[in-house]
Protein backbone atom coordinates (compact mmCIF):
# COMPACT_ATOMS: atom_id res chain seq x y z
CA UNK A 1 0.00 0.00 0.00
CA UNK A 2 1.44 3.37 -1.03
CA UNK A 3 2.11 6.06 1.54
CA UNK A 4 -0.45 8.81 1.91
CA UNK A 5 -1.42 11.45 4.44
CA UNK A 6 -4.59 11.31 6.52
CA UNK A 7 -6.28 13.41 9.18
CA UNK A 8 -7.60 11.90 12.40
CA UNK A 9 -9.54 13.18 15.38
CA UNK A 10 -8.27 11.97 18.75
CA UNK A 11 -10.27 11.67 21.94
CA UNK A 12 -7.47 11.49 24.54
CA UNK A 13 -7.69 10.98 28.29
CA UNK A 14 -5.97 13.78 30.22
CA UNK A 15 -5.29 13.53 33.95
CA UNK A 16 -2.64 15.29 36.05
CA UNK A 17 -2.28 12.55 38.66
CA UNK A 18 -4.12 9.77 40.49
CA UNK A 19 -5.75 12.15 42.98
CA UNK A 20 -7.21 14.53 40.39
CA UNK A 21 -10.21 13.57 38.21
CA UNK A 22 -9.43 13.25 34.53
CA UNK A 23 -11.43 13.89 31.36
CA UNK A 24 -11.26 13.34 27.63
CA UNK A 25 -10.03 16.10 25.37
CA UNK A 26 -10.44 16.30 21.59
CA UNK A 27 -7.56 17.00 19.20
CA UNK A 28 -7.30 16.94 15.43
CA UNK A 29 -4.06 15.89 13.76
CA UNK A 30 -3.60 16.60 10.07
CA UNK A 31 -1.08 15.35 7.52
CA UNK A 32 -0.32 12.08 9.31
CA UNK A 33 1.69 9.75 7.11
CA UNK A 34 0.18 6.26 6.89
CA UNK A 35 3.72 4.86 7.12
CA UNK A 36 4.23 6.39 10.56
CA UNK A 37 3.65 4.43 13.75
CA UNK A 38 0.92 5.25 16.24
CA UNK A 39 3.52 6.64 18.65
CA UNK A 40 5.00 8.82 15.92
CA UNK A 41 1.51 10.20 15.38
CA UNK A 42 1.38 10.93 19.13
CA UNK A 43 4.75 12.69 18.81
CA UNK A 44 3.28 14.81 16.02
CA UNK A 45 0.35 15.74 18.25
CA UNK A 46 2.67 16.68 21.10
CA UNK A 47 4.73 18.91 18.81
CA UNK A 48 1.49 20.59 17.83
CA UNK A 49 0.49 21.09 21.48
CA UNK A 50 3.90 22.50 22.40
CA UNK A 51 3.68 25.00 19.53
CA UNK A 52 0.32 26.06 20.94
CA UNK A 53 1.92 26.51 24.38
CA UNK A 54 -0.09 23.60 25.83
CA UNK A 55 1.03 20.66 27.93
CA UNK A 56 2.03 17.66 25.82
CA UNK A 57 0.34 14.32 26.44
CA UNK A 58 2.32 12.04 28.75
CA UNK A 59 2.65 8.47 27.54
CA UNK A 60 5.09 5.62 28.14
CA UNK A 61 7.51 4.43 25.48
CA UNK A 62 11.06 3.15 25.24
CA UNK A 63 12.34 0.71 22.61
CA UNK A 64 9.56 1.28 20.05
CA UNK A 65 10.34 -2.17 18.68
CA UNK A 66 7.73 -4.28 20.47
CA UNK A 67 10.20 -5.52 23.07
CA UNK A 68 9.97 -3.43 26.24
CA UNK A 69 6.19 -3.46 26.78
CA UNK A 70 5.95 0.11 28.03
CA UNK A 71 3.74 1.54 25.25
CA UNK A 72 0.60 0.74 27.20
CA UNK A 73 -2.41 2.45 25.65
CA UNK A 74 -6.01 1.39 25.20
CA UNK A 75 -6.97 2.32 21.64
CA UNK A 76 -10.66 2.24 20.76
CA UNK A 77 -11.28 0.03 23.78
CA UNK A 78 -8.53 -2.51 23.07
CA UNK A 79 -5.07 -2.60 24.72
CA UNK A 80 -2.45 -1.89 22.03
CA UNK A 81 -5.19 -1.42 19.41
CA UNK A 82 -7.25 -3.63 17.14
CA UNK A 83 -4.40 -5.47 15.43
CA UNK A 84 -3.55 -8.82 17.02
CA UNK A 85 -0.07 -9.81 18.17
CA UNK A 86 1.47 -6.37 18.19
CA UNK A 87 2.22 -3.59 20.62
CA UNK A 88 1.14 0.04 20.31
CA UNK A 89 4.50 1.03 18.84
CA UNK A 90 4.05 -1.61 16.12
CA UNK A 91 0.62 -0.26 15.17
CA UNK A 92 0.87 1.88 12.05
CA UNK A 93 -1.44 4.62 10.85
CA UNK A 94 -2.15 2.64 7.67
CA UNK A 95 -4.58 0.72 9.89
CA UNK A 96 -6.78 3.82 10.08
CA UNK A 97 -8.76 5.75 7.51
CA UNK A 98 -8.85 9.44 6.72
CA UNK A 99 -11.28 11.16 9.08
CA UNK A 100 -11.31 8.40 11.70
CA UNK A 101 -12.15 9.18 15.31
CA UNK A 102 -9.78 7.39 17.68
CA UNK A 103 -10.24 7.08 21.44
CA UNK A 104 -7.04 6.77 23.50
CA UNK A 105 -7.03 6.08 27.22
CA UNK A 106 -4.84 4.50 29.90
CA UNK A 107 -5.20 0.99 31.30
CA UNK A 108 -8.34 0.85 33.45
CA UNK A 109 -7.43 -1.45 36.34
CA UNK A 110 -7.35 -0.84 40.08
CA UNK A 111 -3.78 -2.20 40.44
CA UNK A 112 -2.64 0.36 37.81
CA UNK A 113 -3.45 3.86 39.12
CA UNK A 114 -3.05 6.68 36.60
CA UNK A 115 0.13 8.68 37.19
CA UNK A 116 -0.45 11.20 34.41
CA UNK A 117 -2.52 11.16 31.22
CA UNK A 118 -1.84 7.77 29.58
CA UNK A 119 0.81 6.61 32.05
CA UNK A 120 -0.14 4.17 34.79
CA UNK A 121 1.87 2.84 37.72
CA UNK A 122 2.72 -0.78 36.93
CA UNK A 123 4.99 -1.36 39.92
CA UNK A 124 2.74 -4.17 41.20
CA UNK A 125 4.03 -6.28 38.29
CA UNK A 126 7.57 -5.58 39.46
CA UNK A 127 6.62 -6.93 42.89
CA UNK A 128 5.60 -10.22 41.26
CA UNK A 129 8.94 -10.48 39.44
CA UNK A 130 10.91 -9.61 42.55
CA UNK A 131 9.16 -12.40 44.44
CA UNK A 132 10.63 -15.16 42.30
CA UNK A 133 11.26 -14.28 38.68
CA UNK A 134 14.93 -15.19 38.91
CA UNK A 135 17.36 -18.04 39.55
CA UNK A 136 19.75 -17.46 42.47
CA UNK A 137 21.34 -20.89 42.81
CA UNK A 138 25.12 -20.76 43.10
CA UNK A 139 26.35 -22.71 40.09
CA UNK A 140 29.91 -21.42 39.72
CA UNK A 141 31.26 -20.75 36.25
CA UNK A 142 28.89 -20.92 33.32
CA UNK A 143 28.56 -24.37 31.85
CA UNK A 144 29.14 -25.23 28.25
CA UNK A 145 25.93 -24.75 26.31
CA UNK A 146 25.76 -28.45 25.42
CA UNK A 147 26.57 -29.75 28.92
CA UNK A 148 22.98 -29.48 30.14
CA UNK A 149 20.70 -31.12 27.56
CA UNK A 150 17.24 -29.59 27.21
CA UNK A 151 14.72 -31.10 24.83
CA UNK A 152 13.46 -28.92 22.01
CA UNK A 153 9.91 -29.25 23.29
CA UNK A 154 10.83 -27.88 26.73
CA UNK A 155 13.09 -25.18 25.26
CA UNK A 156 10.32 -24.04 22.92
CA UNK A 157 7.75 -23.90 25.73
CA UNK A 158 10.11 -21.93 27.94
CA UNK A 159 10.77 -19.48 25.12
CA UNK A 160 7.05 -19.12 24.50
CA UNK A 161 6.61 -18.16 28.16
CA UNK A 162 9.64 -15.88 28.06
CA UNK A 163 8.11 -13.95 25.16
CA UNK A 164 5.89 -12.14 27.71
CA UNK A 165 7.09 -8.52 27.81
CA UNK A 166 5.18 -7.56 30.94
CA UNK A 167 3.13 -4.87 29.23
CA UNK A 168 0.07 -5.48 31.41
CA UNK A 169 -2.44 -5.72 28.55
CA UNK A 170 -3.73 -8.95 30.06
CA UNK A 171 -4.57 -7.13 33.29
CA UNK A 172 -6.15 -4.17 31.51
CA UNK A 173 -8.49 -6.30 29.40
CA UNK A 174 -9.52 -8.73 32.15
CA UNK A 175 -12.81 -7.83 33.89
CA UNK A 176 -11.25 -9.18 37.09
CA UNK A 177 -7.95 -7.30 36.63
CA UNK A 178 -6.19 -10.64 36.91
CA UNK A 179 -2.45 -10.96 36.36
CA UNK A 180 -2.53 -14.74 36.03
CA UNK A 181 -1.27 -14.80 32.44
CA UNK A 182 1.67 -12.53 33.23
CA UNK A 183 2.54 -14.39 36.42
CA UNK A 184 2.20 -17.84 34.87
CA UNK A 185 4.47 -16.85 32.00
CA UNK A 186 7.16 -15.63 34.39
CA UNK A 187 6.79 -18.72 36.59
CA UNK A 188 6.67 -21.08 33.63
CA UNK A 189 9.73 -19.85 31.77
CA UNK A 190 11.94 -20.75 34.75
CA UNK A 191 10.07 -23.74 36.19
CA UNK A 192 10.32 -25.55 32.86
CA UNK A 193 14.11 -25.37 32.71
CA UNK A 194 16.61 -27.47 34.71
CA UNK A 195 18.21 -24.30 36.08
CA UNK A 196 14.90 -23.31 37.64
CA UNK A 197 13.95 -26.65 39.17
CA UNK A 198 15.65 -26.22 42.58
CA UNK A 199 13.43 -23.21 43.35
CA UNK A 200 10.34 -24.39 41.47
CA UNK A 201 8.10 -24.77 44.53
CA UNK A 202 9.17 -21.57 46.27
CA UNK A 203 8.87 -19.64 43.01
CA UNK A 204 5.28 -20.73 42.43
CA UNK A 205 4.28 -19.97 46.01
CA UNK A 206 6.04 -16.62 46.25
CA UNK A 207 4.99 -15.21 42.90
CA UNK A 208 1.34 -16.21 43.22
CA UNK A 209 1.19 -14.74 46.72
CA UNK A 210 2.88 -11.56 45.54
CA UNK A 211 0.29 -11.32 42.77
CA UNK A 212 -2.56 -11.71 45.27
CA UNK A 213 -0.95 -9.26 47.68
CA UNK A 214 -0.62 -6.62 44.97
CA UNK A 215 -4.38 -6.51 44.55
CA UNK A 216 -4.84 -8.33 41.25
CA UNK A 217 -8.10 -10.24 40.77
CA UNK A 218 -8.73 -13.93 40.25
CA UNK A 219 -8.82 -15.75 36.94
CA UNK A 220 -12.25 -17.00 35.81
CA UNK A 221 -11.09 -18.40 32.45
CA UNK A 222 -12.67 -15.71 30.30
CA UNK A 223 -9.70 -15.77 27.91
CA UNK A 224 -9.53 -12.06 27.09
CA UNK A 225 -5.93 -12.00 28.35
CA UNK A 226 -4.69 -14.41 25.69
CA UNK A 227 -6.61 -12.54 22.98
CA UNK A 228 -5.09 -9.19 24.01
CA UNK A 229 -1.53 -10.42 24.61
CA UNK A 230 0.74 -8.88 21.96
CA UNK A 231 2.99 -11.93 22.13
CA UNK A 232 0.28 -14.58 22.09
CA UNK A 233 1.12 -16.14 25.45
CA UNK A 234 -1.14 -19.16 25.92
CA UNK A 235 -3.66 -19.84 28.69
CA UNK A 236 -1.92 -23.21 29.03
CA UNK A 237 0.68 -21.51 31.22
CA UNK A 238 -2.03 -20.57 33.74
CA UNK A 239 -3.06 -24.22 33.96
CA UNK A 240 0.57 -25.26 34.49
CA UNK A 241 1.11 -22.63 37.19
CA UNK A 242 -2.03 -23.78 38.99
CA UNK A 243 -0.64 -27.32 39.05
CA UNK A 244 2.76 -26.12 40.25
CA UNK A 245 1.12 -24.03 42.96
CA UNK A 246 -1.09 -26.91 44.14
CA UNK A 247 1.90 -29.26 44.40
CA UNK A 248 4.01 -26.61 46.14
CA UNK A 249 1.21 -25.86 48.62
CA UNK A 250 0.91 -29.55 49.51
CA UNK A 251 4.67 -29.80 50.01
CA UNK A 252 4.62 -26.67 52.15
CA UNK A 253 1.86 -28.15 54.32
CA UNK A 254 4.02 -31.19 54.97
CA UNK A 255 7.16 -29.08 55.41
CA UNK A 256 9.04 -30.35 52.36
CA UNK A 257 9.19 -27.29 50.09
CA UNK A 258 12.52 -27.15 48.25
Amino acid sequence: MSERNISVTLKVWRQKNASVPGAFEIYKVDSVSTSSSFLEMMDLLNEQLIEEDKDPIAFDHDCREGICGTCSMVIDGIPHGKKALQTTCQLHMRSFNDGDNITIEPYRSKPFPVMRDLIVDREPMDAIMQAGGFVDQRIGAAQDANALPISKEIADKSMDAASCIGCGACVAVCPNASAMLLTSAKVGQLNLLPQGKPEKDRRALNMVRAMDGAGFGNCTNIGECEAACPKGVSLDFIAKMNRDYAVASAKEFFGVVG
